[in-house]
């Protein structure tokens, strides 16, 4: 008998095991995580999307103006509306959630560097499908940046690209088609988020693998060590290759947009972090806020001020960049180094302690050996 109790003892134990870990996380605290959805979704990410599908508007009319009116000021105020709106990408470019990840948006508007031969290609035939998973690095921002920026050093002949007799159409339509596409995907994202997604994102607030919080934060930190630290930084530096690699760099041809661009994500993802509203100085319920709320500390000290700080360090270690990544990897490659190891010890902070006191689960692959 009393065998028969213990057996049974165990098994109760063990399905109690079972359901907790099906669940995902399973968090058992009290913070109102519908507050925190509600907050990210009205005041963070619908308005930042908002504000990128209408620099991706501006985009837009800015290639039209310059197809109609192929010249070197039409040149220039195109190569600013795409400036303006590389820049803006970096407030949404963590989202990859909801329509933006049933479309692949990120791949399909910022991989770089962009094949050179294949666009010239595609150009010279006109025939390609920008929809194709394989186009990726022939399309978006990067793409861009080579047929306003990288064609030469001079803008008279970049213009003469454009107005040749023989070839012109095909660039102004290459120019045109992957505006066309970008522009597109944006508005079916916005659509998303202003339509019915925004409530479904909002109510699915549990704890599970599958709950909105959780498959956000992961896209949040995967973004985090993904893209800023490895594709901004690392990868150009070397980290990862032995060797640093100057043709690797976000906006190469365009060169002193690489390091704006870098602290414009680097704000971005610290005010997610934050629940900083977008355009505005105030906040709202955030992952700071649920790690306050749980009072979380690490080595004596709050968990959310120690990201913060280390949010901060990395953005004044990142100040002594040169404007241009590809100069600053070839002059003094320290300086990049240097900014990669501040910005991974964040990576511990989020990945390894925010994600325990928040129970989630990492649901991607570390494949880069960090």
């Amino acid at each position: 008998m009393k065998r028969f109790w213990f057996l049974m003892i165990v098994l109760v134990l063990v399905l109690a095991a079972c359901s907790s870990s099906d669940d995902g996380a399973g968090t058992t605290d009290n913070f109102d995580r519908k507050a925190m959805l509600e907050n990210i979704a009205d005041n963070i990410i619908i308005p930042a999307y908002q504000s990128f599908s209408a620099d991706m508007a501006a985009l837009k009319t800015a290639t039209s103006n310059f197809v109609n009116t192929t010249d070197e000021a039409n040149l220039v105020s195109l190569r600013q509306a795409w400036s303006t709106a590389y820049v803006s990408w970096q407030s949404v470019s963590m989202f990859e959630i909801g329509k933006a990840q049933d479309l692949l948006y990120r791949d399909f508007l910022n991989v770089y560097p962009v094949d050179v031969t294949n666009i010239e290609a595609n150009i010279s035939s006109g025939n390609y499908d920008l929809a194709s998973v394989s186009l990726q690095d022939e399309q978006g921002f990067g793409a861009l940046d080579y047929l306003l920026n990288g064609l030469s050093d001079s803008d008279a002949t970049i213009v003469s690209f454009y107005t040749d007799a023989t070839g012109g159409d095909n660039y102004e339509n290459y120019l045109t088609n992957v505006v066309d596409r970008m522009n597109d995907l944006t508005s079916e994202v916005v659509s998303d988020w202003t339509g019915g997604y925004r409530d479904t994102f909002v109510n699915n607030s549990g704890s599970s693998a599958t709950s909105s919080l959780d498959k956000l934060v992961n896209d949040f930190i995967f973004h985090y060590e993904k893209h800023l630290r490895a594709g901004k930084i690392g990868i150009p530096a070397g980290v990862f290759s032995g060797s640093p690699l100057d043709d690797r760099v976000e906006a190469r041809y365009k060169g002193d947009l690489s390091k704006t661009l870098f602290n414009a994500n680097l704000d971005a993802l610290q005010d997610f972090f934050n629940g900083k509203h977008f355009g505005s100085n105030t906040n709202g319920q955030s992952l700071k806020t649920y790690l306050d709320f749980l009072n979380t500390i690490k080595d004596e000290e709050d968990l959310s001020v120690l990201i913060n700080n280390q949010f901060n360090i990395a953005r004044t270690t990142a100040s002594n960049l040169n404007d241009d990544f590809s100069v600053q990897v070839r002059t003094n490659n320290n300086l990049m180094l240097n900014t990669y190891d501040e910005l991974q010890k964040n990576v511990v902070f989020l990945k390894v302690d925010m994600l325990q006191a928040i129970s989630v689960n990492v649901d991607f692959v570390d494949a880069d050996g960090d």
